[in-house]
C-alpha cells in the first residue's frame, strides 16, 4: 500500500475537519450566489476550488465555511452583507442534503461523520461583521456561526490586524469584553489575521480554547499572518488549535516577496490584491507570466506542521486550507481534493496514524466541545453583556 492510499485509508475514519473555506464569497464575487450558475454537484474545477466530487475525494469531513466581508463594508453594511453570507451557506445545506448537513456542535461534527455527511459550520471573518455590537455577536451565534476572526485584514475600533499600523496595542477595553462575551456564548475566538499582540492580549483574557482558523509558523515563514513561536507555546495551557493554512504567500518566503510585487501591480491597474473576479485574475495571469510564480508543495506546508507539533504540541495543531479565498494555491494541494496528499507527505515523514487523526479530526471536534462546556459554565454565572464601544473605550 501506498502512502497515499494509506492517507486516504485514515481519511475515511478520521476526515478533515477544514477550518476555513471561503466558497460563500467566491458565489458571491463569481455567481451573485447564483447557485444554479455554479452548481458543486457538478465538477467546478477552473471556476472553484471547491464542489462536492472534490471535497469528497479530499477526505473532508467537516467543513468551516467562511462568512468573510470586506473591511471596506462597514457598519450596517458589514452586517448585512455577513447575513447575506450565512444565508448562501443555509441555501447550499438546503440543496445538498445527502452531502452537507448543518453542525452547530462538537456531537453533531460526529453525528454527520457517522452519516457519512459533511458537517457544515460557519465563522465570521472580521469583527467589522458584528458593527461593535454584542447583540449583532450573539444574534450571528444563533444564526450558527461558531467562530468569529477578531480581524480581516485591517485594524477595527478593538482589535489590531496582522497587516495593518498599530492601533489599540492588541484589544482595546471592549475587545477584551466581546472575548469574554464568545467565551459565554460558545463562539470560538479565531486569531487568524490578528497582530502578535492581540493574540496574546486575547489568551490572556480567554478562559475557552482560541483557533487559528488558517495561519501558519513564522518562525518557517516571516510573514505577519503567521504564529510567533511564544504564542504557539501558550496554546496547551489555553487548550486551543493552530490550523496551518496552505496560501503560497503565507508558507514559502520566496512567494511572500513575489507577492508583494503582485499586490503593488494588482493596485496600479485598479484592482483590490484579494480580488480573485476573471477581470482581475487576467491582470494576475498576465503578471505571473512576466515573473514566474515560486512554488510551494505539500511538502512547504508540512514543514510548518512539523514545526508547529514541536512548538505547541500534537493536540494542538489541525488544518485550514483557505480554499475559494486565495487565488494561488501549493502544487498537489491544488484544491479541496488535495488534502490526502498532504497526509501522504506527513506519513512519510514518520508521523503515526494517532497523530494524524487528531490532526485532521479529533483536535478540531475537541474544540468546539470545550467551548461548548465553557459556555455552559459562563452562562450559569452571568447573562449576556449589554456593555457598548462608546461605555468602555470612551
Amino acid at each position: 500500500m501506498t502512502s497515499l492510499d494509506e492517507a486516504r485509508a485514515l481519511l475515511a475514519d478520521h476526515p478533515v475537519v477544514d477550518g476555513h473555506n471561503d466558497l460563500p464569497w467566491a458565489l458571491r464575487e463569481k455567481a451573485g450566489y447564483d447557485i444554479d450558475r455554479l452548481d458543486i454537484a457538478a465538477d467546478q474545477t477552473g471556476a472553484l476550488h471547491t464542489d462536492i466530487a472534490r471535497l469528497r475525494a479530499g477526505g473532508v469531513g467537516a467543513q468551516f465555511w467562511s462568512v468573510y466581508v470586506r473591511t471596506d463594508l462597514t457598519g450596517d453594511a458589514a452586517v448585512s452583507a455577513t447575513l447575506e453570507q450565512i444565508d448562501c451557506v443555509e441555501r447550499l445545506l438546503t440543496r445538498y442534503p445527502a452531502d452537507l448537513v448543518r453542525a452547530l456542535t462538537a456531537a453533531d461534527m460526529e453525528e454527520a461523520r457517522s452519516q457519512g455527511r459533511i458537517a457544515s459550520l460557519m465563522g465570521a471573518e472580521g469583527g467589522h461583521s458584528i458593527n461593535n455590537s454584542l447583540a449583532t455577536l450573539r444574534a450571528l451565534h444563533t444564526l450558527g456561526v461558531r467562530y468569529m476572526t477578531l480581524t480581516h485584514n485591517d485594524n477595527i475600533a478593538w482589535a489590531d490586524s496582522a497587516t495593518d499600523e498599530p492601533g489599540v496595542g492588541g484589544l482595546s477595553p471592549f475587545g477584551h469584553e466581546v472575548v469574554r462575551e464568545m467565551n459565554r456564548t460558545g463562539m470560538l475566538v479565531d486569531l487568524s489575521h490578528v497582530a502578535a499582540t492581540t493574540m496574546r492580549a486575547a489568551l490572556d483574557t480567554s478562559v475557552a480554547p482560541v483557533i487559528f482558523s488558517h495561519s501558519s509558523s513564522r518562525a518557517v515563514c516571516d510573514h505577519p499572518r503567521n504564529i510567533p513561536d511564544d504564542v504557539l507555546e501558550r496554546l496547551p495551557a489555553n487548550g486551543g488549535v493552530a490550523m496551518a493554512t496552505f496560501v503560497p504567500k503565507f508558507v514559502l518566503q520566496a512567494a511572500v516577496d513575489w507577492t508583494v510585487a503582485a499586490d503593488e501591480n494588482m493596485r496600479a491597474h485598479g484592482f483590490h490584491h484579494l480580488d480573485t473576479t476573471p477581470e482581475a485574475m487576467k491582470v494576475h495571469a498576465a503578471f505571473e507570466e512576466s515573473h514566474p510564480r515560486p512554488v510551494a508543495t505539500a511538502a512547504t506546508v508540512a514543514d510548518h506542521l512539523d514545526h508547529m507539533r514541536e512548538v505547541a504540541g500534537i493536540d494542538h495543531i489541525g488544518i485550514g486550507g483557505d480554499y475559494d479565498g486565495t487565488a494561488f494555491t501549493p502544487d498537489g494541494l491544488d484544491d479541496v481534493a488535495g488534502y490526502p496528499n498532504l497526509i501522504a507527505e506527513l506519513l512519510d515523514r514518520g508521523w503515526s496514524k494517532p497523530d494524524l487523526a487528531k490532526l485532521t479530526w479529533r483536535n478540531a471536534v475537541r474544540v468546539l466541545g470545550a467551548a461548548e462546556d465553557v459556555a455552559r459554565e459562563e452562562q450559569s454565572r452571568r447573562g449576556p453583556s449589554i456593555a457598548t464601544l462608546e461605555q468602555l473605550d470612551g
